[in-house]
């Protein structure tokens, strides 16, 4: 059993939502991550969604490609982020982490290191997940399989495009969660539909057995809240970005974990 379905099992038995804030590794400074991670634990994350920077993210609003652009320019790479996972492992061997990102930096990672040293590494450095934007699910079984064997997950987006046969396809080979993009365009783009999503979880979990989460758009408690009455898990990325971005590390970080503070607590409380 990987670390994301344990505690996905605890939170259920608790009746509580997962918590599962995103990041972008490297921003705003290359050797902040680790301490930041420990901040979000500390404010309640249930799972640490932590992006790998690329130089054409296709999902990511203009908050994140910002970030990721700046975390290429300090020289992050795939090899960076999984030492950032190893220092954050070294105080915390039970929050999940789950890597996010495109089929480059994964794919070039293999050929620099061998075939299969991106799975072999990750495990290693304590990586419980992998969601790769780009990877289509009816090509994945053996990337799949290849996690599995190291008791780490495949996650995958859904989408309110998604039909009926896409989220047969992804039930096969997912595990951990699944992602619902609960928007049409990128990260941080339009107006949370609250009542679009709570149609849509129904369909999904039709073919969907695993926890879903929810994400793009929520940037608030009530936001939050009203998405954690239908879904298992509640993810939020660029609405923390702003804050990093929004000052020096010395009062960014600690807004950040004040502002996940908060949305724990209305979580906790519905």
């Amino acid at each position: 059993m990987s670390r994301i379905q344990a505690n996905f099992d605890q939170l259920k038995a608790q009746g509580r939502k997962a918590l599962i804030p995103y990041v972008m590794s490297g921003f705003p400074q290359a050797d902040v991550t680790p301490e930041l991670m420990h901040r979000l634990v500390a404010a309640g994350a249930d799972v640490i969604e932590l992006g790998v920077p690329f130089s054409d993210p296709m999902a990511d609003g203009p908050v994140i490609q910002k970030a990721g652009e700046a975390a290429l320019r300090l020289g992050i790479g795939t090899a960076q982020v999984l030492e950032m996972v190893r220092q954050f492992r070294a105080q915390d061997a039970r929050t999940p982490v789950v890597l996010m990102g495109y089929a480059n930096p994964v794919e070039s990672y293999n050929l620099r290191h061998g075939a299969g040293a991106f799975v072999r590494d990750a495990a290693a450095a304590g990586v419980d997940g992998v969601l790769i934007v780009d990877y289509p699910p009816e090509e994945c079984a053996d990337f799949a399989a290849e996690l599995r064997a190291h008791q780490m997950d495949l996650i995958f987006l859904l989408a309110p495009t998604s039909t009926d046969e896409r989220m047969a396809q992804v039930a096969q080979v997912a595990s951990g969660y699944v992602y619902y993009v609960s928007l049409k365009g990128v990260t941080g783009a339009g107006h949370l539909d609250t009542d679009a999503v709570e149609a849509m979880l129904p369909r999904i979990r039709q073919h969907v057995k695993i926890p879903v989460g929810v994400g793009f758009g929520i940037r608030d408690a009530a936001s939050a809240t009203a998405v954690g009455k239908v879904a298992d898990a509640v993810v939020i990325g660029t609405k923390l970005i702003q804050l990093l971005e929004s000052g020096p590390t010395s009062q960014s970080l600690p807004a950040v974990e004040g502002f996940l503070r908060e949305i724990r607590q209305a979580l906790d409380a519905m």
